[in-house]
């Protein structure tokens, strides 16, 4: 009997959601205290920023391509946000705006270059990465705090919630993000054409998709989210710093692929990108109950993940060939 096509679809997804639940039921088994509502919100108040961005990466890993600048636009929106604020004066009501247009303009060149100049998306964005740290110490070599009213509300600011938990306003940014993109992807033309850039590029040419506009696009929706996710850690970390979200551009990538999108694209959800991120922060917080390992043994955990995972996604790729073969 042939195998629905739309169980390959959905397997790595499936299996995403299972090893969240099965981490936390663990953790609820081993640590006391850690099976709580709070625990889990607290996940997403320490990761939204990672959410945002992982959204942005999503899209461009579904058209195939790749964007390993994301680290550095965060690092430079942190710092010129805290300069324009502390040095200058600047109202958050500018600085803000200001900072997504900077990060959609870097995206759409970065595009632009990548599209229109054939150029691969991982030099194109590794340039884009020198170009973000570069200024970032232009701006300044040393720490710069941001004590402005607003950004210090938004940090401590604490929405609450019934059974006596809260979110932070940078969740209800993460969550927003994370539905505008669902939307996008599943009901547009432009997220069908994403798909398709992804499964075949040549194809979608042939069918008269607005390949080019499209890619350009989906990099400066990514350029937009890295800047956003910026704005989200600057309120997590009231600071500037050149070293800032150094290599979190692969911890996006790890959520995005461990969320079911594989390297290759055409196949992605948003939904699996979020259990992607919450897997990180669940390791993250099983070390912390644990209190005798080291932070790094969260880097070791991915690792494994994405290695399993992307062994996982070659399989199920070769066993759907195999299956479109005999039939």
């Amino acid at each position: 009997m042939k195998v629905p096509q739309l169980n390959y679809k959905y397997m790595n997804l499936t299996i995403t959601i299972a090893l969240f639940f099965s981490l936390f039921l663990a953790g609820a088994v081993w640590y006391k205290g850690f099976f709580s509502l709070q625990v889990f919100l607290n996940m997403f108040i320490d990761n939204a920023f990672l959410i945002v961005t992982s959204v942005g990466m999503t899209f461009v890993l579904i058209i195939g391509g790749i964007d390993i600048s994301i680290g550095a636009v965060i690092a430079l929106v942190c710092m010129f946000s805290a300069n324009l604020l502390e040095v200058r004066q600047w109202s958050p009501a500018l600085v803000i705006p200001l900072m997504l247009a900077i990060g959609c303009l870097f995206g759409l060149v970065q595009g632009v270059f990548i599209h229109y100049f054939k150029m691969q998306p991982f030099i194109v964005t590794l340039a884009g990465m020198f170009l973000a740290r570069g200024l970032c110490y232009v701006i300044s070599i040393d720490t710069v705090l941001i004590t402005d009213p607003f950004y210090q509300w938004m940090a401590t600011y604490r929405i609450p919630l019934p059974f006596h938990t809260f979110i932070s306003f940078s969740v209800v940014i993460a969550v927003v993000v994370l539905a505008l993109a669902f939307y996008i992807l599943g009901y547009t033309r432009f997220g069908r054409t994403a798909y398709a850039i992804g499964g075949n590029e040549q194809s979608a040419l042939l069918m008269g998709l607005p390949v080019g506009r499209t890619k350009v696009l989906v990099y400066t929706l990514n350029g937009c989210c890295s800047a956003l996710a910026g704005i989200v850690f600057s309120f997590y970390m009231l600071s500037g710093y050149g070293l800032h979200a150094v290599g979190l551009e692969m911890d996006a990538i790890a959520s995005v692929v461990i969320g079911g999108t594989p390297l290759t694209g055409g196949i992605g959800f948003v939904t699996g990108t979020l259990f992607g991120v919450l897997i990180q922060g669940v390791i993250q917080t099983l070390i912390m109950f644990q209190g005798t390992l080291s932070s790094w043994w969260t880097k070791i955990a991915i690792a494994f993940l994405l290695c399993v995972f992307i062994i996982l996604q070659r399989l199920i790729m070769a066993r759907k060939e195999g299956r479109k073969s005999i039939a």
